[in-house]
């Protein structure tokens, strides 16, 4: 495997422990008594590392290294799965969950810039594409797999045995990393000089100022944030809202892999469309739009449980536009070369803020109007939001 490729398979492993959560929902509710508001903030948890830490983290791994920084990650996400599949109640999961939230922001957040080492200049936008799908990979993958897991053993052990087959799977990519990406190249240590330090510490400060600065810095990562709120709401509830429509675990679970899945459709489209010199505010111009139709054909209109089903596939896949344009957005609108990790770092925080808070909103929604059929309105909302931004970053392309 190229080094390049097991950078982008470590983003999708630690999108399979983001997303194992969804299929094990019911089950968990049952054995825990898990309220559909709790659910909300458990599925939503694993980002309270990256809506805290986000762009400190940019800071730390420009110094520490990108490898160093993916493959400590992957351990993390081994212990802590290891960890909350021996939980014997609701709060040991929840701590498993934050830990986790810690190894998925040390795996993605210095993917773009590894991957900037590793491939062609040429060949960068396709890379970052590809890399925008490691989410939405990583949910399929984990919503038609966890059921299956689950099966081989009883309701009590199904989960348990799909957490501890989740930390066997990290740990063993962490051993894949290590012998095939380079080494990073060794950071220089700590100055011995008083002042040596002071400069370096206000070399630190000073990138830290020029990105929260940065209005382009600031444009991605709101409009990353409200792409991945809705999305992580309406796919991470999907499951729930097809067991309580009555539809079998079978086929629940390849409705909700599929609708995840089609997003990486999305991912590389946006990747190969701004290599041919598509515009990048068209595309997330198109996202948003077409997310905010699906949500409201799905949600708001009481038609054909085909044409409901349609709308979110539409939802998933032209919305996958977004994430694979405002990766290599953030490239280009960093405030300089050596601000590219802190601008990812940045757009990881906002868009973890979005994760974060958008399953409990929509959940909040859900429970007050008794069923979801006002989702649509959260949705839309932060569509428009989007839309908005990228009539901005239209303007900082043009000054640019």
């Amino acid at each position: 495997m190229r080094p390049a490729a097991c950078v982008i398979a470590a983003g999708v492993v630690a999108a399979l422990h983001v997303a194992k959560l969804p299929p094990a929902l019911p089950v968990l509710q049952q054995l825990m008594g898990v309220s559909l508001l709790q659910a909300g903030f458990l599925l939503s948890l694993v980002q309270l590392a990256g809506m805290t830490l986000g762009l400190p983290a940019g800071l730390l791994i420009q110094r520490w290294g990108p490898r160093r920084s993916v493959l400590t990650g992957l351990l993390a996400l081994a212990a802590a799965s290891a960890m909350g599949g021996a939980a014997q109640n609701a709060a040991g999961l929840l701590v498993s969950r934050a830990l986790e939230g810690l190894g998925f922001l040390c795996v993605v957040l210095p993917a773009p810039g590894l991957l900037r080492q590793l491939v062609p200049p040429g060949q960068l936008s396709r890379s970052l594409g590809g890399w925008g799908a490691y989410m939405p990979l990583g949910a399929a993958l984990a919503l038609l797999a966890g059921p299956a897991v689950m099966a081989l053993a009883d309701a009590q052990w199904g989960w348990r045995l799909w957490w501890w087959g989740l930390s066997a799977i990290a740990a063993l990519l962490a051993l894949l990393v290590f012998f095939r990406v380079p080494a990073d190249v060794p950071a220089t240590g700590a100055p011995a000089d008083p002042r040596q330090r002071a400069a370096a510490s206000a070399s630190w400060r000073s990138l830290l100022k020029l990105t929260l600065r940065s209005r382009g810095a600031w444009a991605v990562a709101l409009s990353f944030a409200m792409y991945s709120g809705q999305w992580m709401a309406v796919v991470g509830f999907l499951p729930s809202i097809y067991a309580q429509a009555g539809v079998a675990a079978g086929a629940t679970a390849w409705l909700t892999a599929l609708a995840a899945g089609v997003n990486i459709i999305g991912n590389l489209a946006a990747g190969r469309l701004l290599h041919r010199g598509a515009a990048p505010v068209a595309l997330l111009a198109a996202g948003f739009v077409a997310m905010a139709l699906g949500t409201g054909v799905a949600f708001g209109v009481d038609g054909s449980p085909r044409i409901q089903y349609l709308a979110v596939l539409v939802f998933s896949m032209l919305g996958g536009l977004i994430p694979g344009t405002l990766f290599s957005l953030a490239v280009r609108l960093a405030p300089g070369p050596q601000a590219v990790p802190t601008t990812v770092g940045w757009m990881q925080q906002w868009s973890a803020l979005g994760q974060f808070f958008g399953p409990p909103l929509v959940a909040g929604v859900a429970a007050q109007a008794g069923h979801w059929q006002w989702t649509w309105v959260v949705t839309g909302a932060c569509s428009v939001a989007g839309l908005l931004l990228a009539w901005q970053i239209r303007a900082l392309l043009r000054r640019a």
